[in-house]
């Protein structure tokens, strides 16, 4: 189940920085929808350390909102699997 998550931040934290270089370029870019959807599976962390590296999504109230929750969420996930 470990190497799931550390596959599943891996993931996340790409998609942001290949939508962030995709921004740059004016080309055409990934879904917000897959995004949030790389959090919700499991990938909060890797995308919010993508978020804060590549400055990418942080001046989106969506993104700085619902990716700190999900962290959260993961937390509590993490200690109840743990008991």
């Amino acid at each position: 189940m470990i190497y799931y998550f550390i596959g599943i931040n891996i993931f996340a934290f790409l998609l942001c920085f290949i939508d962030k270089r995709k921004a740059i370029k004016r080309k055409y870019r990934i879904s917000e929808g897959l995004l949030l959807l790389s959090c919700l599976i499991g990938g909060p962390f890797g995308f919010y350390l993508s978020m804060q590296m590549f400055r990418h999504k942080t001046k989106h109230l969506k993104f700085t909102l619902l990716v700190p929750l999900l962290c959260i969420l993961w937390i509590i996930i993490f200690i109840n699997i743990g008991k």
